[in-house]
C-alpha cells in the first residue's frame, strides 16, 4: 500500500477508486454479488517480452487489464510511462467502465500500460516495442475489433495507434473491420477529425454546462458564463493545451499553467496559441515573455484562480497541499488528480469539483465514433454535407429577396456551410457531455446523502452497469 508517510494517506489509485465505488454503492438497493461483479476486475494479462536492439537484447514489461464484460468490446488507452503498475492499469480500466456507462457509449472498460521512459528511446525502437507489445496482445486474445479496442493514453499517441493497426492488420490480413481494432489513429489510416482534441474539448463542454446553471454557479460567488472566468491549469500535454485553448476562445483568463519543470503566472492571462508555438521553438513554457516563472511545478495548484484544472497526473491535490488550494471550482481534466482525504477538506470549504470520470470522457465518447465508423466504413457527412450546402443556399437567397438586400457574405457562409465530420463529432460530443453533466447533477440535486457530484457520477453509472448485467439475465 503506498502511503505519504507524513499525513498517512493512501494514495494507491486502486483503493482509491474502490473506496469512491462503495461509498456510492452503499447507497443503492442492489444485490452484494451484483456490486461486487461490477467492482472487481475481470481479468488482468501481464506480459514481459523481449525486443532486440543493435546486439542487445533489453525486456520490458506491461499490462492489459478487462475490468467488465458486460458491454463488448473493451475500450481502454495504453500507457507509457516508466512508473506505470498494475494497480494503476487495473485502477484506470475500472474508471473506463464507469465512464463509458455515465456517458452512453457501448463499451466495457479497460486499460493497458508498458513499463517505458519513451524519451530514452529512437522512433524506431519505439516502434519495434509497440509492435511487440501488441503481438503480445494480440496471441492472448486482448485485441481485436469485438474484443478489446485500445486509444492513445500518457506517453502513446497517434503514430502509436498506427503501428498497434498495422500489426494486427498483418496477423489478420484481409479482415474487413480490422481498422476499427484501435482507435486515435491517424485520419489517413481510418482516424477521425477531432479525436486528437476531444478528451480536451469534453472537458471545456462539461465546465461550460456547469456554469449554465445560475444557481449553482451563484452560489459558489461567481456569475454565471465562462467570460472573464480565472482558470490555472496544471499539464500542457495534449489534454491541458486543447482544453486551455477552448476555454481561452471563449473568454476566460489562462492565468497560469504548470508543467513537469515549472510553472509561469500571469494574471492579466496567456494568449494560448502564442504559448503554445513558444514552447514548440523553446521546448519548454519556462521563459515565456510577460510571465512570472515559478520553479516549482505545482505551484499552478495553489495560484488562486476560479477553476483549477488539474491535468497531469494522480494524487496531486493531497492532504500535503489542500489546505493551499485557493480555486473555487476544481475540474479533472486527468484521472484521480484529487485524492479522498483532500477531496473532503475541499468539499466542506465548498468548493465544487466536477469529477473525472464524467469530465475526461471525451476522449472514449470520440473514440466510440471512430469505431463506429471504421464498422460502417464511411467518413462523416460524407453523404450530407453538399445536400445541406445546397439548401442552406437557396434558404439565404429566399432571406435576400424578401429582404430586399444581401446578407453580409461571412453570415451567408455560416448558414450555407454543410456539416462536415469534425462538426459532426463536436456535435455529438457535446450532446453527450451536456446529457451526462444533466442526469448526475439531477442525481446529486434529487437524492439524499450524496454528498459529491463525483459519488452522483459513480450511482449513475453503477445503476446503467447493473441494468446491463439483468438484461443478460445474469443477475436476477
Amino acid at each position: 500500500m503506498a502511503r505519504n508517510s507524513r499525513n498517512k494517506e493512501d494514495l494507491n489509485l486502486r483503493h482509491v477508486v474502490d473506496a469512491q465505488f462503495e461509498e456510492a454503492a452503499a447507497l443503492l438497493k442492489e444485490p452484494r454479488g451484483l456490486l461486487e461483479q461490477i467492482k472487481q476486475c475481470d481479468s488482468i494479462l501481464q506480459v514481459n517480452f523481449p525486443v532486440k536492439f543493435g546486439n542487445g537484447i533489453s525486456y520490458f514489461s506491461g499490462w492489459r487489464a478487462e475490468h467488465s464484460h458486460h458491454r463488448k468490446p473493451l475500450k481502454g488507452g495504453i500507457r507509457f510511462n516508466p512508473h506505470v503498475t498494475q494497480d494503476e492499469v487495473v485502477a484506470l480500466a475500472a474508471l473506463m467502465t464507469y465512464k463509458c456507462a455515465i456517458v452512453d457509449v457501448p463499451f466495457g472498460g479497460s486499460k493497458g500500460g508498458v513499463v517505458i521512459d519513451v524519451r530514452q528511446y529512437k522512433e524506431a525502437d519505439l516502434q519495434r516495442i509497440t509492435r511487440r507489445y501488441t503481438s503480445e496482445l494480440i496471441s492472448k486474445n486482448f485485441l481485436g475489433p469485438g474484443v478489446n479496442v485500445p486509444a492513445p493514453d500518457m506517453g502513446t499517441g497517434e503514430r502509436e495507434m498506427a503501428w498497434i493497426f498495422d500489426t494486427y492488420d498483418t496477423f489478420f490480413p484481409g479482415g474487413i473491420d480490422n481498422l476499427a481494432c484501435v482507435t486515435g489513429k491517424p485520419v489517413s489510416q481510418g482516424g477521425i477529425r477531432g479525436r486528437k482534441e476531444a478528451t480536451g474539448r469534453g472537458v471545456h463542454f462539461g465546465i461550460r454546462q456547469a456554469f449554465r446553471h445560475t444557481k449553482d454557479i451563484q452560489a459558489l460567488g461567481l456569475d454565471p458564463g465562462l467570460a472573464g472566468k480565472t482558470v490555472s491549469i496544471q499539464g500542457f500535454g495534449n489534454v491541458g493545451f486543447h482544453c486551455s485553448r477552448f476555454l481561452w476562445e471563449e473568454g476566460c483568463k489562462i492565468v497560469a499553467i504548470g508543467e513537469h519543470d515549472g510553472t509561469i503566472h500571469n494574471p492579466d492571462g496567456f494568449n494560448i496559441v502564442k504559448l503554445a508555438k513558444y514552447r514548440k521553438s523553446h521546448g519548454t513554457i519556462l521563459g515565456f515573455p510577460g510571465s512570472k516563472t515559478l520553479l516549482d511545478p505545482q505551484a499552478a495548484l495553489t495560484i488562486k484562480c476560479d477553476i483549477l484544472i488539474p491535468a497531469a497526473l494522480e494524487n496531486q491535490i493531497t492532504l500535503a497541499n489542500v489546505d493551499r488550494v485557493r480555486a473555487k471550482i476544481v475540474a479533472e481534466a486527468a484521472n484521480g488528480p484529487v485524492t479522498p482525504a483532500a477531496e473532503k477538506k475541499l468539499l466542506r470549504r465548498g468548493v465544487y469539483i466536477i469529477p473525472d470520470i464524467f469530465l475526461n470522457s471525451g476522449g472514449v465518447t470520440v473514440s466510440y465514433f471512430e469505431w463506429s465508423k471504421n464498422l460502417a466504413h464511411i467518413r462523416y457527412g460524407r453523404m450530407e454535407r453538399q445536400l445541406e450546402s445546397v439548401r442552406g443556399d437557396r434558404l439565404v437567397n429566399y432571406l435576400e429577396s424578401a429582404r430586399g438586400r444581401a446578407i453580409p457574405q461571412k453570415d451567408r457562409e455560416m448558414l450555407i456551410h454543410g456539416a462536415d465530420e469534425e462538426d459532426l463529432v463536436n456535435s455529438g460530443l457535446e450532446e453527450t457531455m451536456v446529457n451526462a453533466y444533466e442526469e448526475i447533477r439531477s442525481t446529486f440535486k434529487r437524492r439524499k446523502k450524496v454528498s459529491s457530484l463525483r459519488c452522483a457520477a459513480y450511482i449513475t453509472a453503477i445503476q446503467k452497469i447493473c441494468t446491463s448485467y439483468r438484461a443478460l439475465g445474469i443477475f436476477p
